[in-house]
């Protein structure tokens, strides 16, 4: 008992950080916010569902004594982002956390058959996207003083695989970035986290094959994945560390699976 306590002490005055989560509708950014809530953080989602982000804030305002505010707009769109972050007011400015969570796979193609739109939606989303934020956040952590920005890359940001071209490409763009905002924002006293989750049974593959719940199952046969709330708890854990500490890049997969390549299933 006496070791919990300490434990609660310890990362009481962690809680209360204004955090802003992109694409919090669901999956792994709905499993993050729903964290940090129970944590005691005030929060601003993102995402282009409005009727998910009003559900999500009623229920979590509702479960827990915190405040959030939702922001209704598209992370592909420049001006979109710039005008929703612009026209904030005090208190949510004082922004502490960025989670760039957004982000997705469409279509999984041999990359002389690939789409145009399925690759033009995953660059604009999971590059353009993470850059449109950053750069309209990083000036508020600046303003600030201090200021955590986690960027949800992958394994895929790590290996290749067939059929993963662009979006491989993508995520490794995010792991790229993330080096890259680590060394521009050191000055400013400003961590720099990549999360880099494997096979996680989310939405995820349901968006990536278009809708069709058949090939969306295919990844997780036979294994067991991991949950949005899996990653949930590493992305505040790696937030709750002491203000000195950083951890730069972190790689988490179910223990059903090595890597892109070797995953453990049923026979």
């Amino acid at each position: 008992m006496a070791h919990f306590f300490i434990f609660l002490t310890a990362n009481m005055k962690y809680m209360n950080k204004l955090t802003l989560i992109t694409g919090a509708t669901s999956g792994i950014g709905k499993a993050t916010a729903r964290k940090f809530a129970q944590m005691g953080c005030d929060l601003i989602l993102t995402g282009r569902r409005k009727d998910r982000l009003d559900h999500l804030k009623n229920e979590l305002e509702s479960q827990f004594n915190i405040q959030i505010l939702t922001l209704h707009f598209d992370v592909r769109q420049n001006q979109e982002v710039m005008e929703a972050v612009s026209g904030l007011k005090s208190p949510w400015t004082a922004i502490e956390i960025l989670v760039n969570n957004a982000g997705l796979a469409s279509g999984m193609d041999h990359i002389h058959e690939g789409v145009l739109d399925d690759w033009e939606r995953m660059i604009d989303t999971n590059v353009k996207g993470l850059l449109y934020m950053s750069r309209a956040i990083t000036p508020l952590f600046i303003k600030n003083g201090s200021g955590h920005i986690v960027n949800i890359g992958s394994t895929a940001g790590k290996e290749v695989y067939e059929k993963g071209n662009v979006y491989c490409a993508t995520k490794h763009a995010v792991d790229a970035l993330s080096k890259g905002m680590r060394i521009d924002l050191l000055r400013h006293g400003i961590k720099v986290t990549s999360v880099n989750p494997g096979l996680v049974e989310t939405e995820f593959s349901l968006v990536r094959f278009h809708g069709d719940s058949e090939k969306a199952r295919i990844p997780y046969q036979g294994m067991q994945p991991l949950r949005g709330e899996d990653v949930a708890e590493v992305i505040w854990y790696v937030t709750s560390l002491p203000d000195h500490v950083t951890v730069n890049d972190i790689v988490v997969t179910a223990k059903d699976q090595a890597n892109s390549f070797y995953i453990r299933r049923d026979s």
